[in-house]
């Protein structure tokens, strides 16, 4: 007994240390699919190097990339998630510690005078526990390697948003700028307008358009201005910026589409093959079924205690010697945590193939959402939009001539306003529906090494 307890002390020592730098895991898988450090900032020198990282990137103007890395770091939704795998390794931790001995102690007052006191007491050990350590530390084992996966997971979903909204925000600031810009063509149009109805060379009604037009356009960009002052909220909440930190900026234009994309072949089977809450729902099902054979092993021994007790008599003799308890399964044998625990991996399992078959719904629908506005966004570029630049120059030509009104020439301007609204639409939905194609197949185009576990996986969701 005393040899066992001191091999589980021990592994209980190991364990617990073990575990400190158990977020590497996490760590490691958010950098190999993203390129960006992510810190659980449980002690005071690494919330501080972190701020240091923070101040750093806020310094100048924003990159896509620059925005993920503030996010990974300052976001505090982040680090209450990563407190999951704190609390997964407290329960290994508690699957390997030996449960505590009990001590029973009794006293007996004699009820005739000149008799001793009776004494009695007993220290037992809850034994079946120890034998379950093994398996135990198993199950827990794996729920903290699911909790690992889940919080990578939900690391990745953060990169995602964060992608879409720096998107957002750099659409809208592209799309005010361009209302800024038509905006002072109208003023300057509606003064030239006003004058030449002064003069008598335009009608009541095409001064009335212009003015309409130009009151429009002061609305347009109020509701641009609205709509990017949101973006920007929603931007800082994920970056966890506040105070003097939201004075960030972003420059440049969205990127154009480029020629070509990456492959859409075999997008389903990476996306199975590195998706992490697919991973982590592959560990939950593992460890229930790993819960269902401890709990089928031990129905028959539901407690089982081995101790010392001791005895002293009223005549002074002093007896001692082992003691046991078992707990006889005449009634409850286990039924109830067998079924329990039947229903647990049907649903577990029920579970993962539903996410599986969830997944690579979403890469078809983000591929053919990617496909499609790659191509609007190519058109509009190539063909659309200089179509629309040369009738406003053609319309500017003709107006200098005098062949058409002041109005004709600024709805050729609105018409091509209209085609690069649509562009920049198009364009920051192309640049969405990347981000989410990425997201949808674990977070890169670029297949890494695919485990056995990512193998099984596979060859377990195959259709």
């Amino acid at each position: 007994m005393k040899r066992a307890l001191s091999i589980f002390t021990a592994a209980t020592l190991i364990v617990s240390t073990s575990l400190i730098h158990a977020a590497t895991k996490t760590e490691e898988a958010v950098q190999s699919r993203t390129d960006a450090v992510v810190l659980w900032q449980n002690d005071t020198a690494t919330r501080e190097a972190a701020t240091v990282h923070i101040r750093k990137y806020l310094r100048g103007p924003l990159t896509v990339a620059g925005a993920v890395q503030v996010a990974l770091l300052n976001n505090r939704h982040l680090q209450a998630t990563f407190e999951d795998i704190g609390i997964a390794k407290a329960d290994v931790i508690d699957a390997v510690t030996l449960p505590n001995p009990s001590l029973d102690f009794e006293v007996q007052f004699p009820v005739v005078d000149g008799e001793m006191n009776r004494y009695g007491w007993l220290i037992a050990q809850e034994f079946a526990q120890i034998l379950m350590i093994p398996l135990k530390k198993k199950i827990a084992e794996e729920q903290l390697e699911a909790a690992e996966m889940r919080v990578a997971a939900e690391v990745l979903d953060l990169v995602a948003e964060v992608k879409e909204a720096y998107f957002r925000v750099q659409a809208d600031q592209q799309l005010l700028g361009r209302l800024k810009i038509v905006q002072e063509t109208n003023a300057a149009s509606l003064d030239l307008a006003q004058k030449q109805f002064k003069a008598g060379n335009v009608t009541d009604l095409e001064l009335l358009q212009m003015q309409s037009a130009y009151s429009q356009g002061r609305m347009d960009i109020a509701r641009a201005q609205t709509e990017l002052a949101a973006h920007r909220e929603e931007f800082n909440r994920l970056l966890g910026l506040w105070g003097a930190q939201t004075a960030w900026e972003i420059r440049g234009d969205l990127p154009p589409a480029p020629k070509f994309d990456v492959s859409m072949d075999h997008l389903e089977s990476l996306a199975v093959s590195q998706r992490l809450d697919l991973s982590a729902a592959h560990r939950d099902l593992i460890s229930v079924v790993s819960a269902l054979g401890l709990t089928r092993v031990y129905r028959w021994v539901p407690v089982l205690d081995f101790g010392f007790s001791g005895e002293r008599d009223i005549d002074g003799a002093l007896n001692a010697g082992p003691a046991f308890r078992l707990e006889l399964p005449i009634f409850n044998q286990g039924q109830a945590r067998i079924a329990r625990g039947e229903s647990e991996l049907r649903r577990a399992e029920a579970k993962f193939e539903a996410l599986a078959v969830d997944i690579r719904s979403e890469v078809r629908q983000y591929r053919d959402q990617l496909l499609s506005l790659r191509e609007q966004a190519t058109f509009y570029h190539d063909d659309v939009l200089p179509t629309r630049i040369k009738v406003v120059n053609r319309s500017l030509l003709q107006y200098n001539a005098m062949q058409i009104s002041p109005y004709a020439l600024f709805v050729a301007k609105a018409d091509e306003l209209d085609t690069e609204r649509g562009y920049i639409d198009t364009l920051r939905d192309y640049w969405i529906a990347r981000v989410r194609l990425e997201r949808a197949v674990g977070g890169t185009f670029t297949p890494h090494r695919v485990s056995q576990e990512g193998k099984k996986i596979v060859e377990s969701t195959k259709p």
